[in-house]
């Protein structure tokens, strides 16, 4: 279904009219583990509002959740925004968009749901900002808050679980520099949240080198507090990289990822940020994410244009392993991954995206 000379000069309505990419094209950009169901759920992009569903392990089928009964026909994907509430067992999610900034006025805006999957009922709580749509949702348990990134613009707020109030922290992103935040943000171990934000320097030509920087919100804190330092480059040249994902894995520090999949780890006391590795170094790549298993080790994919690899990172001694590359059985190439979960069982399950040919995969991948 992909032809580039048409690919590239369409926007959402074109796709919207054209059936093979309405229905026949879904990205996987958010994953979650239902331990008690034994089911990974799914954020999934589609053109045809089809963005939650739930792979059943032990029957080995894909569910449909009933996000139907609430979504809304500008509601696209689900991206790196679902979370599981221990104390009500409910997970929560927030819309995210595909339309261009001419649909601005008609879409409502990102929602905020909960879903129960006892139940399998979906709740809308609220639309944070008007028109805006949400690209990530964090938790923070203890304090039963989200946290919430929207595009566009880029807001930073927070949503009270228990009193629905909604803070608005302000702009991360002018939009002078691209787009300004990574895949999502994260909690470190003191409930500060860490993400990224870009500079204006609507004076200039150019934004420069060192226009990605970090910023944290400190548990109750009433503003965002904007870091004047980044990633550093992976070269040494002066200048920000500019941060692609961000994780905590309880062991005192915040590792971010950006650069070509390289990883960077953030010292959560001053911000300051160090080089540890780039993986795959020769040509084009990304870790969009990792996931924590229980040998000390972090788990995820990296590569990227159809080469990609499972990573192992052992944080505790700052090493990496290539454990060997991504395909099917009948030899088909993972493309590139954008959010990985592991199982009880250490099975990680990693989502496909924006697939040039086809829609993308769930991956299942067993570590050895």
């Amino acid at each position: 279904i992909y032809r580039e000379e048409v690919h590239y000069g369409w926007n959402y309505d074109d796709f919207l009219r054209n059936d093979d990419w309405r229905r026949g094209f879904i990205s996987f950009d958010s994953l979650l583990w239902d331990p008690e169901r034994d089911r990974v759920h799914a954020g999934i992009t589609s053109f045809d509002h089809e963005v939650a569903k739930a792979f059943d392990r032990r029957t080995r089928t894909f569910l449909d959740t009933g996000f139907g009964a609430v979504v809304d026909r500008w509601d696209a994907k689900f991206h790196r925004s679902f979370v599981r509430r221990k104390k009500d067992g409910c997970f929560y999610a927030a819309t995210a968009l595909l339309h261009c900034v001419d649909h601005y006025l008609d879409a409502p805006g990102g929602g905020i749901f909960r879903h129960d999957p006892e139940t399998g009922e979906w709740t809308k709580l609220c639309t944070p900002v008007p028109h805006a749509y949400i690209q990530n949702l964090v938790l923070d348990e203890e304090r039963d808050l989200l946290y919430a990134m929207t595009f566009a613009p880029e807001y930073l707020l927070r949503y009270h679980l228990e009193t629905g109030e909604v803070e608005n922290l302000g702009l991360i992103g002018s939009g002078i520099a691209g787009m300004a935040q990574g895949e999502n943000c994260v909690l470190d171990g003191d409930g500060t949240l860490w993400g990224t934000w870009s500079i204006t320097r609507a004076w200039s030509h150019d934004v420069g080198a060192n226009a990605n920087r970090l910023f944290r919100v400190r548990p109750g804190a009433e503003r965002i507090e904007f870091l004047q330092a980044g990633l550093p480059r992976t070269d040494g040249a002066f200048g920000f990289t500019k941060p692609e994902g961000f994780f905590h894995f309880g062991d005192g520090w915040v590792y971010a990822s950006g650069a070509n999949g390289s990883l960077f780890r953030i010292d959560p006391e001053t911000g300051d940020a160090r080089f540890l590795f780039t993986p795959v170094a020769d040509r084009r790549s990304r870790l969009a994410s990792l996931a924590p298993g229980s040998d000390g080790a972090a788990y995820g994919v990296t590569g990227r244009d159809g080469r990609c690899e499972l990573l192992r990172f052992d944080y505790r001694r700052t090493r990496f392993e290539i454990l060997g590359p991504v395909a099917d059985e009948t030899g088909e190439p993972c493309w590139q991954i954008h959010d990985v979960v592991l199982t009880g069982d250490g099975t990680l399950y990693a989502g496909e995206n924006d697939v040039p040919h086809r829609s993308g995969y769930l991956w299942e991948i067993r570590p050895e």
